[in-house]
């Protein structure tokens, strides 16, 4: 009976012309990958290999059974995958984090769907500002990020990210059609100073500094505070999917904050995870937001 080993040895001497090759892409040692061809030439009765040199060369005997072992292997490497996702599928566990207005957004549709598909997937969610979503990553505490930027480059952090969509950002006043530099003068609401670094970028953008004056990481809160004639502030369209107070209207800015999932480590992603992923971007994105009466 032919090894399947003994068949990866000689698939490997004929794909790379040496046995010092082979070995170092199989990581044997050279005795090894010897040992294993003179076992493979008594279990068929062929002479497979033949001195050329200082090196060998596969007889015709030894180039055709290496084209039907590279033929053996492949299907046994994609039956190995195969089985493998099926197996990640049916006892997976992916742990995301994101933003709180993904979160509530893009993510329970999502889940939905990695229920009904595979019920057996478990998903651990947590809300997390996306630098610390990186942090996350990177300690190996999550499997997938949902992040967000308002520039096109690509950091060199080691980390792999895929664009999702944009999220348009909205203008929040009592009255609709305005710009930012119609508020140049107002009050502003805004997030704590970790949270507040767009706007401030936003407003810089339009040629001034607004005046803080309220400071709320709550939408909730933000939005009451406009609706009672308080200020104004910024917000991303997902934000104001989850809520929109009454009596604010949102105008849209000519600036977008772009969503990416993030990953961390060499592909492929862990079945689980790759299926999560592919969820989120069959998610329909958010309609554009209108404005309360």
């Amino acid at each position: 009976m032919l090894d399947l080993v003994r068949l990866r040895v000689l698939a490997a001497v004929a794909a790379h012309g040496s046995v010092t090759a082979a070995a170092e892409a199989l990581h044997y040692t050279q005795p090894t990958v010897s040992h294993h061809l003179s076992r493979l030439e008594a279990a068929t009765g062929a002479k497979l290999v033949q001195k050329a040199g200082r090196g060998i060369r596969l007889t015709p005997e030894g180039e055709m059974l290496a084209r039907r072992a590279a033929e053996i292997i492949g299907r046994v490497d994609a039956a190995d995958a195969e089985l493998a996702e099926r197996i990640g599928l049916q006892t997976g566990k992916v742990r995301v984090g994101s933003f709180s207005s993904a979160l509530s957004v893009l993510v329970p549709p999502a889940a939905a769907e990695i229920g009904r598909r595979y019920p057996n997937i478990e998903l651990e969610l947590s809300d997390a500002h996306p630098v610390v979503a990186h942090q996350q990553l990177r300690e190996g505490a999550i499997d997938l990020a949902i992040v967000f930027r308002y520039d096109d480059a690509t950091p060199d952090d080691g980390i792999r990210y895929t664009y999702l969509l944009d999220d348009p950002v909205y203008l929040l006043s009592q009255r609709s059609g305005e710009t930012l530099t119609d508020h140049r003068d107002s009050a502003w609401i805004a997030g704590c100073v970790n949270c507040r670094r767009e706007l401030l970028a936003h407003c810089a953008d339009a040629g001034f500094t607004p005046r803080i004056a309220y400071t709320s990481d709550d939408i909730v809160v933000e939005q009451a505070f406009v609706a009672a004639g308080l200020g104004v502030t910024t917000m991303p369209g997902m934000a104001l999917r989850s809520h929109l107070a009454e009596g604010v209207h949102a105008t849209e800015l000519p600036v977008v904050r772009r969503i990416y999932l993030a990953t961390y480590g060499d592909p492929p992603d862990p079945p689980a995870t790759t299926a999560f992923i592919e969820a989120l971007r069959n998610v329909t994105p958010p309609e554009p937001v209108g404005s309360t009466a």
